[in-house]
């Protein structure tokens, strides 16, 4: 009996041991203090570094967030119910990254990569680090390319370009979101990719902005990564980084990207309650003292890149929400400073029923100038002086100061102007569409018709050159830009269309 185990006997054992190799393995180990809320405190695990991910003996994961003398700060990445104070932690030495490829366009997916629809699972075409420098300087090149949002009074007045920085803000519900989705909805004329992350926003938001991308033939081009305010912290605050991660992934394949992150102000808050867990100090309204860091972070990864780099370019439009129309508080102001510029939402436009509520006087882009095609800065210099010179006169008019009759006729100008601008949610305009309009405008064509009714018809002149002078498109759309014969159509054509409208009114009117 001595002489044998499990059917081995002693000489076979001695031989197993005398040829067994020990091979020694070096582990960066350690053990966890603490653990609650989404996070963890892990001792002796010193090597460790910020953005490194960690496994924990019960299989969840982790990120290293937080270094201090004797214990790291860890985001869990799954439940923290299976995670339990004196676990072992490894050291894994490798980034978080998250899954990308064509394949997730289309889809409505969480930060790490997980399907949330019912469209089955989804195969990566590679793997991203969710935090990668910034392209260098020597990389990129000037924004020199537009981006089209199909909003008149953005393209006009705050023109985007590829690879831009544009901030969204304003007060709740004053139609920030539907100012990035009409974009995203536009895009599809352009083939651009867009990415939309939601960050901690309601199921049913969500629901019905996918919804619209459905019907607005939008979401095939289009990936949106979804965040609920029930999730943990870990999840939201990684969400922004991986919807960054993967324009990359296209950006580096020479695609343009657009990136929406709605909004950066829940995503401070989420960073605000991950430091206070972790015990940071806390700076500021309570925000740790690298929040702007963080988003600088972020937001300077949006770039165009030089053709030898391929040429593609990832264009960020952050949005932040503001309390009271204050933009002077702490995160929209960082995220002012971060940007090239930003569209701002008043709170009194949007009561009075003017969509988009834009304050052009609040709103700059200070780079996408350089963007913009010829024909709409042909037309954008007048409206934009039309425009100001309308809302000064207008103060008077509140008065009852009598004006003269050039500067009524400024003011009557600038309330055409004010009306052409209006426009209804996703209901985007083609830019060539854009340039004829304000042509008009800008033109005196539209002096003689009641305020009302500019819209409505603009809107019939346009389908009248489309069928009649369709050629007359084509080329604007091919020039984009106002030449003598582009310009000598447009007087024939509306001329014989306002003969044609005033016929048709006379004939309603004896009807």
């Amino acid at each position: 009996m001595r002489e044998t185990i499990l059917g081995l006997s002693w000489k076979e054992i001695e031989s197993k041991i005398e040829k067994y190799e020990f091979s020694p393995r070096l582990a960066n180990i350690g053990y966890v203090k603490y653990v609650g809320d989404g996070v963890a405190q892990v001792s002796l695990l010193d090597d460790a570094f910020v953005g490194e991910i960690v496994a924990f003996s019960s299989g969840v994961l982790g990120m290293v967030l937080n270094l201090s003398e004797d214990s790291v700060g860890v985001i869990l990445l799954g439940k923290d119910e299976a995670v339990k104070e004196g676990d072992i932690v490894y050291s894994t030495g490798k980034m978080v990254q998250v899954p990308v490829g064509s394949s997730f366009l289309g889809r409505v997916i969480d930060p790490l990569g997980n399907p949330l629809d019912d469209l089955g699972p989804v195969y990566p075409e590679a793997f991203m680090p969710i935090d990668r420098p910034a392209p260098s300087i020597f990389d990129r090149e000037p924004v020199k390319e537009p981006l089209y949002t199909g909003i008149r009074a953005i393209d006009a007045l705050i023109p985007i370009g590829h690879g831009q920085r544009e901030l969204i803000l304003g007060d709740r519900q004053t139609g920030k979101t539907t100012i990035a989705i009409d974009t995203i909805i536009n895009q599809r004329r352009y083939g651009t990719i867009c990415i939309y992350v939601a960050i901690a926003q309601k199921r049913t938001n969500i629901a019905r902005i996918v919804q619209t991308l459905k019907e607005y033939k939008a979401l095939a081009n289009t990936i949106v990564i979804a965040t609920f305010p029930d999730q943990s912290p870990s999840i939201r605050y990684l969400a922004p980084f991986a919807g960054c991660a993967m324009g990359e992934y296209f950006m580096n394949q020479g695609e343009k990207v657009l990136v929406v992150y709605d909004d950066l102000t829940k995503h401070a808050n989420t960073y605000r309650e991950i430091a206070l867990l972790l015990r940071r100090v806390p700076g500021r309204e309570a925000y740790p003292g690298d929040i702007f860091y963080l988003h600088a972070h972020l937001l300077e990864r949006a770039a165009k890149l030089n053709a030898r780099k391929g040429g593609g370019a990832l264009t960020a439009l952050p949005i932040a929400e503001t309390l009271a129309g204050e933009i002077s508080t702490y995160i929209p102001t960082n995220l002012i400073s971060i940007t090239d510029g930003q569209i701002y939402l008043d709170t009194s436009l949007f009561n009075a029923g003017i969509r988009p509520a834009i304050n052009v006087g609040l709103s700059v882009s200070r780079v996408g100038g350089s963007a913009q095609p010829k024909g709409i800065r042909q037309v954008a210099g007048m409206l934009r002086l039309s425009l100001a010179q309308y809302r000064e006169f207008s103060l008077f008019l509140e008065f009852g100061t009598e004006l003269d009759a050039n500067t009524k006729k400024k003011v009557e100008r600038g309330l055409r102007i004010e009306e052409i601008l209006k426009q209804a949610p996703h209901d985007v305009q083609p830019i060539e569409e854009q340039i004829i309009t304000f042509y008009l405008v800008n033109g005196g064509f539209l002096d003689n018709y009641p305020v009302e009714k500019v819209k409505d018809i603009v809107y019939q002149y346009i389908q009248y050159v489309s069928k009649k002078y369709s050629s007359l498109l084509s080329l604007l759309r091919q020039k984009l830009e106002l030449d003598d014969q582009i310009i000598y159509e447009l007087h024939n054509s509306f001329q014989e269309f306002s003969k044609e409208y005033a016929n048709s009114s006379t004939t309603e009117k004896k009807s």
